[in-house]
């Protein structure tokens, strides 16, 4: 995260946002990921809709990979086993606070919803503490 483009960053946030109230408002559905890709692995009669989510997710990073010709700038400072324990943890931390960051955090709080507040509130709450903890306290990534 050495260079901050501020254009793209508009860019991007701007279309996730037009994605999740098209969504929103074409099949009344919250782009919330965790809740669509646990659903998929589930019986129900929207598993096509889940599946074709969950593709079209994979085909915009894979498009914009290819056109770009640059692998995306995301270097771990963690073990294969802490990246495992910290991915069943917020797995965790979805179905206990029933839903993630897109859906509680881009789609709830556009609707108003004070519970999705509190839940995007807690989690960068909890985040921010993870951070400093594991940095300062204990030393860990840099």
């Amino acid at each position: 995260m050495d260079q901050f483009t501020p254009v793209t960053a508009l860019a991007g946030g701007g279309l996730i946002g037009l994605s999740a109230a098209i969504l929103h408002l074409g099949l009344g559905r919250v782009a919330g990921i965790s809740g669509i890709l646990g659903g998929l692995f589930g019986p129900g009669p929207e598993r096509g809709f889940r599946l074709c989510f969950i593709l079209g997710l994979i085909a915009g990073a894979a498009l914009l990979y290819w056109g770009f010709q640059q692998p995306p700038a995301v270097v771990s400072q963690t073990s294969w086993p802490g990246l495992i324990l910290a991915g069943l943890l917020v797995g965790y931390g979805t179905r206990l606070g029933s839903g993630c960051t897109s859906g509680h955090g881009v789609c709830g709080l556009a609707r108003g919803s004070l519970r999705s507040l509190i839940a995007t509130c807690t989690f960068f709450g909890v985040a921010l503490i993870t951070v400093y903890v594991m940095r300062h306290v204990l030393g860990w990534g840099g």
